[in-house]
């Protein structure tokens, strides 16, 4: 593209992940005092329900990513991302009406299906970003995740205190509206000379993952990946019933919270990863930003009181780097034409994760809740990220 092409592309990009991220996220503080309110307040058994939707979730996202990856460098970006969007907001509309748990549990599955389009916004960026920008490029989707997820929880903390449906009602409009925008506006990336053939064995998750067995760096750099995304699946799998349980948290509150997560990690990604990587070099900002991550769930667990919670929250942005830096070095390592196979299979080794960590954290946290080892959740997180510190320094050590 050119570069005035290339910059409007990317913008679009950026909002379609801000839009995205805010229809998941205004449903995070709501969904698991849902689940809660269908067990008549049951918190020990609400946490283990919970995981287990979002372990099922995930890897039914385990399974389509390497699918809409593989797809899309077939079939271009444009199409995959357009009829992401649109199944998403119909799935949201199908929560907002569950009038059972059965129900929210079915609409929430098949939300696994459609809500994997941040594959392709990936390959989308990889197609028209030269490779001494990706660093930063990768950066502004994560800033784009991070405010979609000041506002959304936000919004959905509040919206959700008047009515714990409206919030799903909201993520459906947006949703929706976001895939009306992508038809009227969004250029295809990938031209048809540059598209790969498409085979069943390399749109399932396993035959994904054999595009970074040849690269010895890459393999251990996907294995860095899959610790911190495992870590990770503590905020998602115990946040708000922690916040709830221990510091006496409403949906507000919550809400705010993560909000105020969403600030430091916009601001992390958005503002500090090209100067960081310019002046300090990407092996460098995954391993401070992989160190700050587990220092920062070290202090979650610790924490008696809220204040000393948010204490942990700025260096938790700070985390947030290393995923661009990450995301970069795998993407230099990668050929062109397979950059929609690299972020499926790296969206499938974060769902992966995703089937071990919620119920692995939510299940710590339902057996440690009424007892002295309450933060025993996240401080498990806390040592699985500097396992993946380790990883990362001895993989990039040369």
């Amino acid at each position: 593209m050119a570069p005035a092409a290339r910059k409007a592309a990317v913008g679009f990009v950026f909002v379609t992940i801000v839009l995205d991220t805010l229809a998941l996220g205004i449903v995070v503080p709501v969904l698991p005092i849902l689940v809660r309110d269908f067990l008549h307040g049951d918190i020990a058994r609400a946490a283990w329900i919970y995981g287990a939707i979002a372990a099922t979730w995930a890897f039914l996202q385990f399974l389509a990513s390497p699918l809409l990856g593989a797809l899309s460098d077939r079939f271009g970006r444009r199409p995959v991302l357009l009829l992401s969007n649109l199944g998403l907001g119909v799935d949201y509309l199908l929560m907002a009406l569950a009038p059972s748990l059965g129900w929210l549990v079915v609409a929430r599955l098949l939300s696994g299906v459609t809500a994997s389009s941040m594959s392709t916004a990936g390959a989308y960026i990889a197609d028209v970003t030269p490779p001494e920008r990706r660093a930063a490029a990768f950066g502004m989707i994560g800033a784009a995740f991070s405010i979609g997820f000041v506002l959304g929880p936000a919004l959905g903390g509040l919206t959700g205190a008047v009515d714990p449906r409206l919030p799903f009602w909201i993520a459906a409009g947006l949703s929706l509206a976001n895939a009306l925008y992508g038809v009227l506006i969004l250029p295809e990336s990938l031209p048809p000379e540059r598209r790969a053939g498409f085979a069943l064995a390399r749109a399932n998750p396993l035959g994904s993952l054999a595009l970074l067995r040849p690269d010895r760096v890459a393999r251990q750099l996907a294995v860095v990946h899959f610790l911190s995304q495992l870590a990770h699946q503590a905020l998602s799998g115990i946040f708000v019933l922690y916040g709830a349980h221990r510091y006496g948290w409403s949906p507000t509150g919550t809400g705010l919270a993560l909000a105020f997560v969403g600030v430091c990690t916009a601001i992390a990604q958005g503002a500090l990863v090209r100067p960081a990587v310019a002046r300090l070099g990407e092996r460098r900002v995954l391993l401070a930003g992989l160190l700050c991550g587990a220092l920062s769930l070290s202090i979650f667990g610790l924490a008696p009181v809220s204040a000393g919670f948010a204490l942990g929250i700025p260096l938790l942005g700070l985390w947030s780097m290393a995923n661009a830096a990450l995301a970069s070095l795998l993407s230099h390592r990668i050929d062109a034409a397979a950059q929609g196979r690299l972020q499926g299979a790296l969206l499938s080794l974060t769902r992966l994760s995703g089937l071990v960590g919620p119920a692995l954290f939510a299940g710590v946290f339902g057996l440690s809740a009424d007892t002295s080892l309450i933060g025993l959740a996240w401080l498990l997180a806390a040592a699985v990220l500097a396992i993946a510190a380790a990883t990362a320094a001895r993989a990039t050590r040369r």
